[in-house]
C-alpha cells in the first residue's frame, strides 16, 4: 500500500483514532504535527478542492483558535482570508488531514476512510 501524509495533533482525540484505524490495517502513515506544520498555502490550493469540502469547512470550530476569532469575524471574512489563517495556525485546521495522492479526506469518518483505503 502506497504511504499516505496524515496532518494530525498529538492532543487530539480523533487524530488518535484516524491513527489507530490506519495501523490496524497495516497503512503506512506519514505522520506531519499540524501545529508545528500547518498546511501551506499551495497545499491548500490542492488540497480543498481534491477534499471536495468548502475552505470554511476546513475550520475546527471547537477550538480555541476559532473561538479567538470569532464567529463574527470567521462570517465577515473572504475564503481567502480563511485560507491565509488555516496556513498561520494549525490548530485552526479540523484533524486529521489525509492526503492520499489526488485524495483528501478531513476529519476521521470511518466509512470515508474505509471507502479510500478498500
Amino acid at each position: 500500500m502506497s504511504k499516505v501524509q496524515i496532518l494530525s495533533y498529538a492532543g487530539c482525540s480523533t487524530c488518535k483514532k484516524a491513527l489507530k484505524w490506519l495501523g490496524e490495517r497495516g497503512v503506512d502513515v506519514a505522520v506531519r504535527p499540524i501545529v508545528d506544520e500547518p498546511p501551506t498555502a499551495e497545499e491548500l490550493a490542492r488540497w480543498v478542492p481534491a477534499s471536495g469540502l468548502p475552505v470554511r469547512r476546513w475550520l475546527n470550530t471547537s477550538g480555541q483558535s476559532y473561538r479567538a476569532l470569532g464567529k463574527a469575524r470567521v462570517d465577515a471574512a473572504s475564503d481567502a482570508e480563511v485560507a491565509r489563517w488555516l496556513t498561520e495556525d494549525g490548530k485552526l485546521v479540523k484533524r486529521p488531514v489525509l492526503v492520499k495522492g489526488s485524495k483528501v479526506l478531513v476529519g476521521f469518518r470511518e466509512d470515508d476512510y474505509a471507502a479510500l483505503f478498500g
